[in-house]
């Protein structure tokens, strides 16, 4: 229907047709947008048509194929020559390294990290090679550079031993001995040393042969317990050194000097008892000649095999004397013929060994003994300077309650006088005063002469070397070195629990420790007992010396005892009056001993006694089935008669039938006639009610035993 313009009766729209988008104040015209869209698509196309220009149709590639393959055919393939194959490989690498297309920034980024890479593998190389160095004192035991080195202390002996070195766990070792030891297991050590040490070293030169004197050779006699060292050493000073030991054993290491023919001879009596190993081992470091006395009225011991091998690893000369030979069944040739298979042939026999036969009591044979030492020593040709600083080896030391610390110390370079500035291991102080082994006072000591010297602030370790140093000062600063590398090295050899240690205990289950802590009135004793109560350690005990020392025991000492749950034990000492209050007050347990077996026989006790009870089957006795009653309600009642011991109604018991246990539990009742007995002796008869069992046929066996807990030994 068409609509009139002109009709008035309709309402005239006046509108606008719309011709696009409006910006403001502008109008957005859409075919001017729509073209260039257009323009855009027909250029693409044309890109297209372009870069389809290179493409050949499959006729042409097909054409271009076969032309190609013919080339192929016609031309062989061509090996590249060694300088191409350089230059590619030259080129490769300036690839990789930035040379050729990298900018500087990142060619400089490459070199960094290639730095890092090589610092970082030689810090890895050094940790690697420092992993395998051990830095070490010139203080430290077998058990110390065990616990460095992370192997146990026996491969460290059974080494020490294949080298013909005989040692312990608290022996300490030579710088020779533990280089030849750490290179075993692959390890290197280095000594550490304080600044003027090295340069005292350095400062050190070879003696003058001109300055060279004849001096007395230093005596070590050795052998087993009872054999007769000290009695020979009585026979020869005129005394009665054994009235003064503890049941007539040497405990401590002794030193004298006495005239033979005008001539002098220094000897150093060493105790014969297994635990003074180590001490042993420190009179054979130090010695010209070893006497070593063996018993004619008996075997070549342990003892003394250990005192040869000792000599003879020092390379120390060797003289036999075969004691007791005025007593009954004494057979010295018998000595010789054991020593022989040892291949040890004494002169007598033909070789090269000196030997004689004596008697210390009476004396027979000793004058002779003393003539061969001297001839030994004139064949050494022994010789020192007396005109130079002192130097030598401490061979004991004590703390005595009137004078301090008392050192024996035995010269073996020098002169040695009072008012000397001495270094002694971590200790150091002024000579005030010096006596010989009888109590006189001496103004000099010369080479090889063994002197007691008061005036050091503490009690070195037996074995320490000590020289006189020209400063006091000097010797205080070295001695304070040394503690403070000792403390390190205490520190760095104290052995941590891992985890394989919890897991070896958890395994054993009740596992124990004992610990213990150790005062004794010299040095070698202590060390001694240290390694006697450390060779007791099993695997359900372990006993740890946590402390050890020379001196009285004090309120420290008990205190710490307090703290570590561990008891003192005391070796010729006592402790001070507050000390024993103290321990009464805490409930500390201090044991008191002179004799070194009463020490470690008391200590295994107390340690069996730690250990767990075990349960050990005792069988009291048996019972034959000669007739079975069966009562309703009750059950089977077997009358029996009793073949052998006694039977109680509290064992248990055991049913065997035709040699086989059928049953195993314990009786409800046993009765005589119709009363109840605890007990019932062999021949008798009775009846017999088992618990829970019922089965029971004439010739039955029961056997009745007891379960006793018995005491376990290590």
């Amino acid at each position: 229907m068409k609509i009139d313009p002109d009709d008035k009766s309709k309402i005239q729209t006046n509108f606008q047709k719309l011709s696009g988008l409006k910006k403001t104040g502008e109008v957005i015209d859409l075919d001017s947008i729509k073209k260039k869209e257009e323009k855009v698509e027909e250029s693409k196309k044309k890109r297209r048509k372009r870069i389809s220009k290179d493409v050949s149709k499959p006729k042409d590639l097909a054409k271009k194929f076969n032309k190609n393959n013919k080339q192929n055919n016609s031309n062989q393939k061509v090996e590249p020559t060694s300088d191409e194959i350089q230059k590619q490989i030259r080129e490769t690498l300036e690839k990789l390294q930035g040379k050729s297309s990298k900018s500087k920034g990142a060619k400089y980024r490459k070199d960094k990290r290639d730095q890092r890479k090589v610092q970082s593998e030689e810090e890895e190389a050094l940790q690697e090679k420092e992993s395998k160095t051990i830095k070490i004192t010139e203080f430290i035991t077998v058990g110390e550079i065990a616990t460095l080195m992370d192997i146990s202390s026996n491969d460290i002996i059974s080494t020490c031993m294949s080298l013909g070195i005989m040692v312990t766990m608290n022996q300490r070792l030579d710088s020779e001995t533990l280089s030849v030891v750490a290179d075993e297991f692959g390890y290197q050590l280095e000594f550490i040393k304080t600044d003027i040490e090295e340069e005292q070293d350095e400062v050190e030169e070879e003696e003058d042969p001109k300055n060279l004197e004849e001096r007395p050779p230093i005596v070590t006699v050795m052998g087993h317990v009872d054999h007769g060292k000290t009695s020979l050493l009585d026979f020869i000073r005129n005394s009665s050194v054994t009235e003064g030991e503890s049941g007539g054993i040497t405990q401590h290491i002794g030193a004298y000097s006495v005239t033979v023919n005008s001539k002098k001879i220094t000897f150093l009596d060493t105790p014969g008892h297994e635990a003074f190993t180590a001490m042993r081992a420190r009179g054979a470091q130090i010695t010209d000649i070893v006497i070593i006395v063996i018993a004619a009225d008996d075997n070549i011991m342990p003892q003394t095999k250990e005192a040869i091998s000792h000599a003879q690893a020092g390379g120390v000369p060797i003289i036999f004397a075969i004691n007791k030979i005025d007593k009954e069944g004494a057979n010295p040739d018998k000595v010789k013929e054991s020593l022989a298979a040892m291949n040890l042939v004494v002169e007598d026999w033909g070789g090269k060994i000196q030997s004689q036969d004596i008697s210390a009591l009476k004396g027979q044979g000793v004058d002779s003994l003393l003539e061969k030492v001297l001839l030994e020593a004139e064949i050494m040709d022994l010789k020192a300077n007396p005109n130079k600083n002192s130097s030598g080896s401490v061979l004991e030391a004590y703390l005595d309650k009137g004078r301090g610390y008392v050192s024996t110390i035995l010269v073996q370079n020098g002169s040695l006088k009072i008012g000397d500035y001495l270094l002694a291991g971590k200790t150091s102080g002024k000579v005030k005063a010096m006596f010989d082994e009888s109590g006189n006072p001496l103004e000099k000591a010369l080479p090889s002469t063994p002197v007691s010297v008061l005036g050091l602030d503490g009690a070195p370790q037996a074995g320490d070397p000590f020289k006189v140093l020209d400063d006091e000062k000097e010797a205080k600063m070295i001695a304070s070195k040394r503690t403070q590398l000792g403390r390190e090295q205490d520190v760095r050899t104290q052995k941590h629990l891992t985890l394989d240690e919890i897991g070896r205990r958890i395994a054993v289950g009740d596992f124990k420790e004992l610990n213990v802590i150790i005062k004794g009135d010299v040095d070698g004793s202590v060390e001694a007992l240290t390694d006697s109560f450390q060779n007791l350690s099993t695997e359900e005990i372990q006993v740890n010396i946590i402390f050890k020392g020379v001196g009285a025991i004090t309120d420290s000492d008990v205190l710490l005892a307090s703290a570590s749950e561990a008891i003192i034990v005391g070796f010729n000492v006592k402790p001070t009056l507050s000390a024993r209050k103290l321990s009464e007050k805490e409930q500390i347990d201090i044991r008191f001993y002179s004799i070194i077996y009463d020490a470690i026989n008391d200590l295994k006790d107390a340690m069996e006694g730690m250990l767990s009870l075990e349960m050990k089957e005792e069988s009291t006795g048996e019972a034959e089935v000669r007739e079975t009653f069966k009562i309703s309600r009750i059950g089977t009642i077997a009358g029996c008669m009793v073949t052998s011991g006694k039977i109680f109604r509290n064992s248990n018991i055991r049913v065997v039938r035709a040699g086989e246990m059928i049953f195993e539990g314990k009786l409800l009742s046993l009765k005589r006639f119709k009363d109840d007995v605890k007990e019932v002796a062999k021949g008798y008869d009775c009846g017999i009610q088992i618990n829970e069992f019922n089965d029971l046929v004439e010739g039955d066996i029961i056997q009745f035993y007891q379960e006793i807990a018995v005491k376990r030994k290590l």
